[in-house]
């Protein structure tokens, strides 16, 4: 398939819950491509503003919802043939936002008459974890498959994009600090490119039938260690920073001493994922069976990182043929 360019969702309705940040408007690009019509839903509708000028004309909508409140679902979904729920949160009433709670989303999807519903959770999600992000990731999943049986789950691994604010926050503090710290240095993850998501999501709605009920795991093509990350970065950008590696001991002293406060470098749940790494497990079907063919990190890192070099595209070495 030619990257989303084949119109098989032609004037199908979708409702994409939490559409409005990074993956949302990576999504809406995708389904707009593959001829498909928007709604947009948020607890801010005005954030997805900047997803309508991608569509033609009445071709996305903006709605307001939050789903702890099942009278705006119930308006949000009236009318629509399918459903992406992209909502998440590190903070806040996990519960009801991405835990148990997703089984409102679900009994509305359900007596909506929707035909399809994609739920975005997380690779790492576990019922028994002692994380509350991972933990209720697994529960939302079961609720929701509870009230929708025929929803499909994608774990996703860590998104990357030009625009995203995981690459790019790594990319910003080498580009200021000459020495930076680097926690759980071997924690291994596989970062895949937000488009790659966004195809494996159309792909779904495509052929709903096919993926009813299925659990895939999103992963990029290469496990990647956090410190490997960092070194890449530097290298594209052109800089040499110290990076410090830190011993897991004091990487876990921190977070705990400093978690709490705001704008921490790292909380404390957030070490204990980090720690953990962020790979698929090999137990469920991948983006292969999507038929996705996942991109590399470095096939876009040189390009994206021109910004963070000293001088720009000016600083960039030039290639004499």
């Amino acid at each position: 398939m030619g990257k989303g360019r084949t119109r098989d969702l032609e004037g199908r309705l979708v409702a994409l819950i939490g559409g409005s940040g990074f993956f949302g408007t990576h999504l809406a690009q995708e389904l707009l491509a593959r001829g498909a019509r928007l709604r947009v839903c948020s607890r801010h509708p005005e954030r997805s503003f900047r997803v309508k000028p991608l569509g033609g004309l009445g071709q996305v909508q903006t709605v307001a919802v939050d789903v702890t409140k099942p009278h705006t679902l119930a308006v949000a979904l009236t009318g629509v043939d399918a459903v992406v729920n992209l909502v998440g949160a590190f903070g806040g009433n996990l519960d009801a936002v991405q835990g148990k709670g997703l089984r409102r989303l679900g009994e509305a999807a359900t007596a909506a008459g929707v035909r399809a519903l994609v739920h975005i959770s997380a690779i790492g999600a576990d019922a028994d974890s002692d994380v509350a992000y991972a933990r209720t990731k697994a529960e939302g999943e079961a609720a929701l498959l509870a009230a929708y049986p025929a929803a499909t789950i994608l774990r996703p691994s860590i998104l990357f994009g030009e625009d995203d604010k995981f690459i790019n926050m790594f990319a910003g503090l080498i580009a200021r600090l000459p020495v930076l710290p680097v926690f759980a240095p071997d924690a291994k993850f596989q970062p895949l490119f937000v488009d790659d998501a966004a195809e494996a999501v159309g792909n779904v709605l495509a052929a709903p039938a096919v993926h009813a009920g299925v659990t895939y795991e999103l992963a990029g093509p290469e496990q990647i260690t956090m410190g490997d990350l960092n070194r890449r970065i530097a290298r594209a950008e052109g800089r040499e920073p110290l990076l410090v590696e830190l011993p897991d001991a004091l990487s876990s002293v921190i977070a705990t001493a400093t978690g709490w406060l705001p704008g921490a470098p790292l909380t404390r749940d957030q070490w204990a994922l980090l720690q953990k790494g962020n790979v698929a497990s090999g137990a469920l079907p991948g983006l292969a069976a999507l038929g996705v063919h996942a991109r590399p990190l470095d096939l876009f890192l040189e390009r994206w990182m021109v910004r963070y070099r000293k001088y720009g595209r000016f600083g960039a070495k030039t290639r004499l043929a």
